[in-house]
């Protein structure tokens, strides 16, 4: 079943009529190549067959009901269309011939409009990135505030993980364009290769070198690797969406549509239910990456445990995939972001940010790095603990040991942020923004 939301381009690759409306495609042009480069049909019957080829879906379904096969029944279905001529359909070709190389052709397409959401998501996510190139934020380690960066500076980051998930699904894209006309056994025994390389260039595939009865399960279970890890880059921009929304933070939030609700028994409450339905999703793509690692694993030249598996965890995952993309995008695009309590939190700290900067002024001055870093924190956890308002800065001015290095316009000069966000210019260039 497709499911809700799922955007119609991504819904038909997988409907049964696009599957055997490319099944069809590739017995005709499997015709065509026997006919073109062997000799093998006459010009009559290939005319019979391209005119009158065609099926009906609640046909071949009912043919089903009784075959038990779906391809055999399709078959049939085909043969009712043709008369005489059905002979030539399917000669020398087995099921798998007609399911891998739709199969190929049905995730290089899935593969294109990924490609097409990934794009979308990272115009979303640059505009923001420039939006917020030089806002203020606390960057944080461990959840615990560490020094200054700005909301751009972590903008840019997500743009340039999705960078990285663009090549690796263009690569995966090709792994996976391979398609096979090679027989039971993937011999070749009753069809010559010629007519494989012609009909999978007419699909803008390639044919595999070498096949047994099945393209190898090792391209499959690399596409879903690559999905996976594209969930896990969602995942990880939606864990940090959430964060950032928590209460005590919100310096950024899910944007809260009027007339929306977040709780039925708390009418207060604004969720991050978006990134929420993000990170659940994100699971079940990875999940279908370990069973399509399982299946890499087959008896012989082929047994049908993968197939049953692959009906669900292609499909499902491709479409998952699609609808996740898209919806980061629109939580990217109405994201709300939120810069004075972005200076609230940062102000919290008291300026302990400034502490590395200290510690390497005073070794520069002379002193032993353990020194100079005991002396820090010493002055630092006085700051954090003080019940009074004195910031870092003041502690470190009225320590008699800082004064005989450092002078307080020194302090002053390396308290200052600017000095944290010196190369964001640099940095944007390099990505591009």
């Amino acid at each position: 079943m497709i499911p809700r939301y799922t955007r119609p381009e991504m819904a038909k690759i997988w409907t049964d009529q696009s599957k055997l409306e490319l099944w069809l495609k590739i017995e005709v042009l499997a015709c065509e190549g026997r006919h073109q480069l062997l000799g093998e049909i006459p010009a009559a019957d290939l005319k019979v067959i391209r005119k009158n080829a065609g099926f009906s879906l609640e046909r071949c379904l009912e043919i089903e009901k009784r075959t038990n096969h779906d391809v055999i029944a399709f078959l049939e279905n085909v043969a009712e269309h043709m008369g005489s001529s059905s002979r030539f359909i399917h000669q020398g070709l087995t099921s798998s011939d007609l399911l891998d190389t739709t199969l190929a052709a049905q995730l290089q397409r899935s593969a294109d409009l990924i490609l097409r959401d990934l794009e979308q998501l990272r115009k979303a996510v640059a505009r923001k990135a420039r939006r917020y190139k030089k806002t203020p934020m606390m960057g944080r380690s461990h959840g615990v505030h560490a020094e200054p960066i700005t909301f751009g500076l972590k903008m840019a980051l997500m743009y340039d993980e999705f960078g990285r998930a663009i090549e690796r699904v263009k690569r995966a894209r090709e792994v996976i364009s391979f398609g096979k006309l090679s027989g039971a056994v993937g011999t070749h025994a009753h069809l010559d290769p010629r007519v494989e390389t012609y009909v999978c260039e007419k699909l803008g595939l390639k044919a595999a070198a070498l096949s047994s009865q099945v393209v190898q399960r090792d391209r499959h279970a690399e596409f879903m690797a690559v999905l996976a890890l594209v969930a896990a880059s969602v995942e990880r921009w939606a864990t940090e969406f959430r964060h950032l929304q928590r209460t005590e933070v919100l310096e950024a939030e899910e944007f809260f549509s009027k007339g929306q609700k977040g709780s039925s028994a708390m009418p207060h409450k604004r969720n991050p239910i978006t990134g929420e339905q993000l990170c659940g999703l994100a699971r079940v793509v990875r999940g279908n990456a370990v069973a399509a690692l399982d299946n890499v694993a087959l008896w012989h030249e082929r047994d049908i445990s993968h197939s049953s598996v692959e009906r669900i965890i292609l499909p499902d995952s491709c479409i998952l995939i699609d609808y996740m993309l898209n919806k980061m995008t629109k939580l990217i695009e109405g994201l709300l972001v939120y810069p004075q309590n972005m200076k609230r939190n940062l102000d919290l700290s008291k300026g302990l940010y400034n502490s590395q900067r200290v510690l390497l002024a005073l070794t520069e001055k002379g002193m032993l790095r353990k020194t100079a870093y005991e002396l820090v924190q010493k002055n630092a956890m006085a700051a954090w603990k003080g019940k009074d308002s004195l910031l870092f800065r003041d502690y470190l001015k009225r320590d008699p040991k800082v004064r005989k290095y450092l002078k307080p316009a020194d302090i002053d000069r390396l308290c200052d942020m600017k000095i944290h966000f010196r190369h964001v210019d640099e940095t944007f260039k390099k990505l591009g923004l």
